[in-house]
């Protein structure tokens, strides 16, 4: 099998990695960087669990060729909140799935989230039949999708203050300033 010296930026972070021809996207996050949170459900393009950006858009890294990753920006979940500036906290679509109690098992989480962050980039006030266009290609097995859905519309929400430099608070430091 032959090897490929590949340069790829991860997370703002620029790697020089050599990888078999062979080597999926998602084997250089998870085995190569150890960046554990894009999950492998299928190794078949079918349940997004394993949804990153590349280049700014949604792609299923199992999918994927690592070779063609080479010269091109990956954003894993891990990276979400650095797009943001946020670098050590949530991203605002992080916070409404934490709010909106979005989550279960969590295997699907990172897809969904890659997911949702794609799709309010290109529209920052989508309606629910286009948070449920944008997610058909996640599977969740525990949620229903119904929470999933009202995340997603809470982080337009919250997306849209921060773009007209309003100040967010989380559930979580509301709370904090009740106490």
């Amino acid at each position: 099998m032959a090897n490929h010296s590949i340069t790829v930026t991860v997370n703002g972070s620029q790697e020089y990695l050599t990888v078999p021809s062979n080597m999926t996207l998602l084997q250089l996050l998870r085995e190569k960087l150890a960046l554990t949170g894009t999950k492998n459900g299928c190794e078949a393009g079918e349940c997004g669990s394993c949804t990153v950006l590349v280049d700014g858009e949604p792609v299923n890294s199992c999918m994927m060729l690592a070779v063609e990753a080479d010269g091109r920006e990956v954003t894993t979940v891990e990276g979400l909140a650095r797009l943001y500036g946020n670098e050590g906290q949530l991203s605002p679509v992080q916070e409404a799935f934490a709010e909106q109690n979005a989550v279960q098992c969590g295997f699907c989480t990172p897809g969904m989230l890659i997911s949702a962050h794609a799709l309010l980039q290109r529209n920052p006030h989508p309606t629910e039949d286009e948070i449920r266009e944008a997610l058909v290609g996640n599977l969740c097995r525990c949620t229903g999708y119904i929470r999933i859905i009202q995340a997603v519309a809470v982080a337009a929400e919250k997306m849209a203050a921060l773009a007209r430099g309003d100040t967010v608070q989380t559930e979580a430091q509301s709370l904090r300033e009740e106490v």
